[in-house]
């Protein structure tokens, strides 16, 4: 058995995370990026430092996390005056304006919104014509019924209802729906879920409940997903 991911190595890997996410994203040159559920803005601190956009405009519903986001990244929000930004919204109701971004990510959060059609419909909104969505999360392999209760049997924040079980279809329906083109679903639970299970080794048990993400995973429940989308313009 492989020892427990180590602080460094998880903050490399969710790094890691954030790059393929914006590379997926399809950035131009100079882009303005938002990304919804923004939590601590790792995202947003790696899209500025790597990716030479005009703007980033990390977006999260709860004032906690974005007080520490700012708080951890008070240097740069005064070393970049207007290029960086922290908002509270939701994702269903985005504070911004209409064709206001190159590109919207969001990474692990699209499992907690509550109506995913409201926020596929603000998403396609805030984007340019020709702007592109890229949403990295966990959903259900299928809409095979039971699954709700699959999960709910196996993962406390299923059953309290803090992650929220649908197909990655729904998101890709959604998007469609809010008229945004070429959606494409990409699986990257190989890369994903045997990290995160060593990650989480440090302080759960197995058989404890959190250790039962790998086995949803392996048991074609969920899996982790990269969803891609473009305004056409």
């Amino acid at each position: 058995m492989r020892p427990p991911l180590n602080e460094a190595e998880r903050v490399r890997s969710q790094e890691d995370l954030y790059r393929y996410v914006l590379d997926a994203a399809g950035l131009l040159k100079e882009p303005k990026v938002l990304e919804v559920g923004c939590g601590l803005g790792m995202g947003c601190v790696v899209a500025l430092r790597e990716y030479g956009p005009a703007a980033v405009t990390g977006m999260d519903i709860h004032p906690e996390q974005l007080q520490r986001a700012r708080d951890a990244h008070a240097g740069l929000l005064r070393e970049e005056p207007g290029r960086l930004r922290f908002v509270q919204g939701a994702a269903e109701h985005m504070p911004l304006e209409d064709g206001e971004f190159d590109a919207v990510i969001s990474v692990e959060a699209a499992q907690h919104f509550p109506d995913i059609v409201a926020f596929a419909a603000e998403t396609s909104r805030v984007l340019r014509p020709g702007g592109r969505a890229a949403v990295a999360s966990f959903f259900t392999v299928d809409d095979a019924p039971g699954r709700p209760e699959e999960l709910a049997g196996l993962l406390d924040t299923y059953a309290n209802g803090l992650d929220i079980a649908r197909p990655v279809k729904a998101l890709v329906d959604a998007f469609a729906a809010a008229g945004l083109t070429g959606g494409r679903v990409e699986s990257i639970g190989p890369h994903v879920w045997p990290g995160w299970d060593r990650w989480l080794s440090r302080w759960w048990a197995p058989g404890t409940w959190p250790r039962n993400f790998l086995r949803a995973y392996e048991r074609r429940i969920l899996d982790y997903y990269v969803v891609t989308a473009v305004r056409p313009g």
